[in-house]
């Protein structure tokens, strides 16, 4: 009797510990669900980190095989097809007026875009990437830099009077990389713009047109089958035109206009004068009361302009207005 009480206890006991094994499991999981979601945010965060610093050490490293400092452009072989976003842009000049086409031009290749600016006009990065090569050419592009972008292209800034950046130095859309200038092989003031990709040159006109300020697109398809085409199309569309009508104003707007000038005819007249701001690198050596005193300005104007106190310790490199 004793015996079939035990059986049938043990018997009621299993059955019932079977019955509560999947809901026990189930309780398990729901109390894992978010930890497993979570973790998974966290994965995801850590991943698009990662993505994120290779991006920044290597851009377009999916088109580019290598990252040198030693070589301007190198040509490697262009894919058929290939998507470059044109989001997130910034243009390298506001000046609207083309000087010289991409092309042939006096027996030989002109491979990028010839752009009005005046010495010492600010030039900004057209997309965010990293700087490759800041260089001096006195037989060609003068004092130039290189900026291979996110986006696969790798644009070239070159006769400027100075550049304002480094090598494997990361740039966003729109940071100040130079100043507009006359140097190396050039017969005026101008900024000569390139567009490359995998070392090819690239109308710059597909992508940019400088008289509307604005690009052509939100996403460009580079196709070889089409390029040629769509290259002389561009310049039909968006090249340099004889019967534009811009005057001298219109390239950078009438007040920056006066400023050129002014700094023309008289490098040393007085930089108070509100209509363009101009940018200034620290050499070593070099105080807050000095750069202010060789652009003209007293310290207290200086420092106003800078949001800066005149006290403030300065770093070789740094850039400033005045």
């Amino acid at each position: 009797m004793h015996l079939k009480a035990t059986i049938k206890t043990f018997v009621v006991f299993s059955f019932m510990s079977l019955t509560t094994l999947p809901s026990a499991a189930q309780d398990l999981l729901a109390r894992q669900a978010p930890i497993d979601k979570k973790m998974k945010a966290i994965d995801t965060l850590a991943l698009n980190a990662l993505l994120e610093k290779e991006q920044w050490e290597s851009p377009a490293a999916d088109l580019y095989e290598e990252w040198s400092n030693k070589y301007t452009h190198k040509v490697s072989p262009l894919p058929d097809e290939f998507r470059i976003n044109l989001r997130g842009f910034c243009m390298p000049t506001p000046s609207r007026v083309i000087t010289s086409n991409f092309g042939a031009r006096w027996g030989r290749m002109h491979k990028g875009l010839d752009i009005k600016v005046y010495t010492g006009d600010t030039i900004r990065a057209a997309f965010t990437g990293k700087v490759r090569i800041v260089r001096y050419d006195a037989n060609g592009y003068g004092k130039y830099v290189v900026i291979r972008h996110d986006n696969g292209l790798e644009t070239i800034y070159g006769h400027l009077s100075k550049q304002l950046v480094a090598e494997n130095q990361n740039v966003r859309a729109g940071d100040v990389i130079g100043l507009g200038g006359n140097t190396g092989r050039s017969t005026g003031s101008h900024l000569h713009f390139e567009t490359r990709l995998c070392g090819v040159a690239l109308n710059p006109a597909l992508f940019f047109d400088f008289r509307a300020q604005d690009v052509t697109c939100d996403t460009y398809v580079f196709r070889k089958s089409t390029i040629n085409r769509e290259s002389a199309q561009a310049t039909r569309l968006r090249g340099k035109n004889d019967q534009n009508g811009y005057s001298r104003e219109d390239v950078v707007g009438k007040e920056q206009a006066s400023a050129s000038r002014r700094t023309e005819d008289n490098s040393n007249a007085s930089s108070s004068y509100s209509g363009a701001t101009r940018y200034h690198k620290v050499e070593a050596g070099e105080t807050v009361y000095s750069i202010a005193r060789k652009h003209g300005l007293t310290v207290e104007e200086f420092c106003r302009i800078n949001h800066i106190n005149k006290n403030m310790r300065i770093r070789p490199g740094q850039i400033l207005k005045y």
